[in-house]
């Protein structure tokens, strides 16, 4: 038998349900797009009336006689005002429409991913923060994360930039090692490649994990606000140190906190010590130490690598010597030892005398060295004397003579180091990447952050004597005669450097032309004059292999003594 065909009406039902549906969803949205006032205005006025029901049930029954005939009172006053009826139904409508608008939805917690991380993390810290016979432990497996953590912060990338964990009271916050795997554990879980803060307060049984700012890398070398005998080694974060100097940053002028080193006779750490990977900017700190330094005193410069960092530095006014060869260096230390000795000398007098101590005497000298490792195994090859016995006197006396000693070198080189250096120089400075034992190993303390893999040049950590360990960015001071180099950063350095003697300025950033070949010879030929007449001339007696003498000065008071 044949099947007969379904009705119609059988075979295009679904697609008028379909049409039907969209017709009444248009519909609809329509109707809420043209009600949409009257729907937020009803919403209000639902939610005033539920206000209104919760205070008048709140209120004490003594109080709700006079209550309600302050409202009949202000309800009369309202009906005899002209035009109050229609003014209040106005208001009531504003209330309305102003209480019962869409807000966005506030977030009072974590989502899933950041509960999920905050789950993990907490379980990562049950074996470090329980024990066994603990009846009820803060933390335990499957355990209620919320209550350890007290506080939390999640950036843009979802990873943690705050979390605040209490810990129990028999958890030993006292041990370095117990807290340094607190920290290792937090610093692998939240995500490596950042710096993390920690804080341990012990009496509270807190801790707080925080990612600190990145330091400023685009204060350039200026002429600081600093009292004499005051050198910024370079800029921390604001809540590190109590001051604050005005710096140009870029193109603004802003308030950054320095790493202010004191020397001079009553400074407890007048002597300094860098360490540092190659390219971790040891250099350019001792060039910003030397740019600041030949403001108020003079400078000896040592360059044990012999790559010719320090040459802009030759010739100008305040330094005396910029060496970097062998026999030189040798001469130049010999010359500051006697130095040393003689204003050892003078002052002595003139305090027993009861005069004032001599000009000369109270200018500071300073004496940079660079890699010293390098210019000992030179000596020890060629059977000379190491270059640091010489400063044994510039160290063990460099304070009340005014003399300041800065050493940089590398970490390989670090067993090198005399004793009288190790001993002499406490204030310290590691720059570059380095694990926190190699930072432990230079600064005598744990640095208060987790140390990054990567860091911009001149970034690093800082401690004056036994003062705490302070993230630091030494101010941008680089070569102006490398080609490498900016002509904003060019213009910054050769503007804070003192001229040649004889020598007119000249613009850093003009470019040269055919018509300035002449200018640019005659300046060559004035700053070699100007280098030939440097005040202690140490190649000349490094050549003859002599003993350095004195300077006329020095002979004198010593033949007084």
């Amino acid at each position: 038998m044949a099947r007969r065909p379904l009705p119609r009406i059988l075979s295009s039902g679904s697609a008028s349900i379909t049409r039907s549906r969209e017709i009444a969803r248009t519909a609809a949205d329509s109707a809420t797009d043209v009600l949409h006032p009257l729907i937020t205005i009803i919403r209000g006025l639902r939610l005033l009336a539920v206000s209104g029901r919760q205070k008048w049930a709140a209120t004490p029954k003594e109080r709700r006689g006079p209550k309600l005939f302050l409202a009949a009172a202000c309800v009369l006053a309202v009906a005899l005002v002209p035009y109050g009826p229609i003014l209040a139904l106005i208001t009531v409508m504003g209330a309305a429409a102003w209480k019962g608008r869409e807000r966005t939805p506030v977030k009072t917690g974590p989502d899933e991913a950041e509960s999920t991380r905050l789950r993990a993390l907490y379980e990562a810290l049950v074996p470090y923060f329980s024990v066994p016979d603990d009846p009820e432990p803060l933390f335990a497996h499957g355990g209620d994360w919320e209550k350890a953590f007290d506080g939390y912060t999640f950036d843009g990338d979802g990873r943690l930039s705050r979390l605040q964990v209490s810990y129990p009271a028999y958890f030993t916050d006292g041990e370095a090692a117990a807290r340094s795997r607190i920290e290792q554990l937090l610093h692998t879980k939240s995500g490596r490649g950042r710096e993390y803060r920690f804080a341990w307060d012990e009496e509270a049984n807190r801790l707080v994990m925080t990612v600190p700012a990145p330091l400023s890398t685009s204060i350039a070398a200026q002429r600081f606000v600093t009292a004499p005998g005051e050198t910024v080694l370079g800029f921390t974060d604001p809540d590190a140190v109590r001051r604050t100097v005005p710096v140009r940053d870029g193109d603004t002028t802003v308030d950054a906190s320095p790493v202010v080193w004191r020397t001079g006779g009553r400074s407890t750490e007048p002597h300094l010590l860098a360490v540092g990977q190659p390219g971790s900017g040891t250099t350019t700190l001792i060039r910003s130490i030397a740019v600041q330094a030949l403001q108020q005193g003079d400078v000896l410069v040592i360059d044990g690598s012999g790559t010719g960092e320090y040459g802009t530095l030759t010739g100008r006014t305040g330094v005396l010597a910029v060496e970097s060869g062998l026999g030189g260096a040798l001469a130049t230390l010999e010359w500051a030892a006697h130095e040393t000795e003689r204003r050892l000398i003078f002052t002595n007098r003139a305090r027993q005398g009861g005069h004032p101590v001599p000009e000369d005497v109270k200018r500071p000298l300073w004496i940079l060295l660079d890699r010293p490792a390098v210019l000992g195994h030179l000596a020890a090859a060629d059977g000379r004397t190491d270059p640091q016995e010489l400063l044994q006197v510039p160290l063990r006396h460099g304070r009340a003579a005014g003399v300041t000693v800065v050493l940089a070198d590398q970490f390989d080189a670090l067993e090198t180091l005399s004793e009288t250096v190790r001993t002499h120089t406490r204030a310290r400075v590691v720059l570059g990447p380095a694990s926190r034992e190699q930072i432990t190993a230079v600064l005598g303390a744990e640095p208060n952050t987790t140390p990054p893999p990567e860091v911009p040049a001149g970034r690093g950590y800082a401690r004056l004597g036994t003062g705490p360990v302070l993230r630091l960015q030494v101010p941008a001071t680089p070569d102006p005669y490398d080609d490498a180099t900016s002509d904003a950063l060019r213009r910054a350095v050769l503007d804070v450097l003192p001229e040649r003697p004889g020598a007119s300025p000249q613009p850093a950033s003009v470019p040269e032309g055919p018509a300035d070949t002449a200018t640019d010879a005659a300046a060559d030929a004035r700053d070699d004059a100007d280098t030939a007449q440097v005040p202690v001339a140490v190649e000349a007696m490094a050549a003859e292999s002599r003993p350095v003498e004195p300077p006329a000065r020095a002979q004198a008071a010593i033949a007084e003594g």
